[in-house]
């Protein structure tokens, strides 16, 4: 089992900037993959950012170049630098881990509790 907590969102005004982290319960250096996705009102859930245990990145293309994901891996903690927000990017953001609890296991996903962002304009 893996529990992870969201924190930073916020109020922000567009221009803004914000720091999202997703604390982990546990080392974050087994996990195949974390990653951020947003939900906005009425939308379903996508892809922001995601990291590979071996720092791959993917962004959306909507936050390429606003937006940069990283791990601590000393603190278990993945962060998300949001620049440059926009009002579109209002939502709730969850953190996800992607944990494989052996090699030939199947890939099992957990789920952060989500951390409300709100960009004005």
């Amino acid at each position: 089992q893996v529990q992870l907590v969201e924190s930073g969102g916020g109020l922000v005004q567009a221009g803004g900037s914000l720091r999202l982290s997703c604390a982990a319960s546990r080392s974050i250096l087994t996990f195949s993959a974390m990653g951020w996705y947003r939900q906005a009102p009425g939308k379903q859930r996508e892809l922001v950012a995601r990291i590979t245990s071996s720092g791959s990145t993917i962004y959306a293309d909507s936050v390429k170049g606003r937006f940069t994901i990283s791990r601590e891996n000393a603190k278990n903690t993945v962060h998300l630098q949001m620049s440059s927000l926009k009002p579109e990017d209002t939502g709730v953001y969850y953190c996800k881990a992607e944990v494989r609890p052996t090699l030939w296991a199947a890939v099992e996903d957990y789920w952060g509790q989500g951390t409300q962002v709100t960009v004005s304009s």
